[in-house]
């Protein structure tokens, strides 16, 4: 079973199933979001907003494929790109740290390790670029998927809670606080993703 992980652009975007191409719950303020849900115009949102903080900030997702069928995505960008993060009780996320927004594996994939896989490409980016931590909103009431990460999940893979909440903690994933773990990140990924092969960055026409 081949196992591949590619940063999301619009050129993959068509790979994110489309219940969640359609969802701007992260990406807009909730007026702005629920307007564009009836204006039917939520996909094209989406699309912008992607596009603009490649732009503007650079890679802000992952989609990963299993013997080339997409089979979930994560996205994660610093909050000021991610006006709903300010509504949660739990809120701010801190200025050190990129939010974890959102991720997704299909049915008859889960339970596979890609969930963890997701976060942990996730963290490596965020090494390379510099970063000190990751947070996100969990659901500590989490019973199917949804725009939320289950708060269980995050502390299975390694977060910490900053700031408690009965339904929507804020949780936290220290990057930089020991070399350990940088190595622990880049084994993991390795040894989850196999002999992944990279592709070349220009193809022969």
């Amino acid at each position: 079973m081949g196992r591949r992980l590619v940063p999301l652009t619009l050129d993959n975007l068509q790979d994110v199933p489309h219940r969640c191409r359609a969802c701007v719950f992260w990406e807009l303020d909730p007026v702005s979001g629920e307007a564009a849900v009836k204006a039917g115009t939520a996909a094209l949102e989406k699309e912008a907003w992607i596009s603009a903080v490649l732009l503007d900030w650079g890679s802000c997702g992952r989609v990963v494929y299993v013997d080339d069928v997409p089979v979930g995505h994560v996205l994660y960008a610093p909050p000021a790109y991610v006006p709903r993060s300010t509504a949660f009780p739990t809120s701010p996320v801190s200025p050190d740290a990129v939010q974890l927004m959102t991720a997704f594996v299909m049915p008859g994939y889960q339970g596979q390790g890609l969930g963890r896989v997701l976060v942990q490409a996730v963290a490596k980016d965020l090494l390379r670029r510099g970063f000190k931590a990751i947070e996100a909103f969990g659901d500590a009431r989490w019973k199917e998927p949804a725009c939320l990460l289950p708060a269980d999940h995050l502390l299975a893979v390694g977060f910490k809670t900053v700031r408690q909440h009965p339904a929507h903690p804020r949780l936290r994933l220290e990057l930089r606080s020991t070399l350990s773990w940088k190595e622990d990140v880049e084994m993991a990924l390795d040894r989850l993703l196999g002999a992944v092969q990279k592709e070349p960055a220009l193809r022969p026409l």
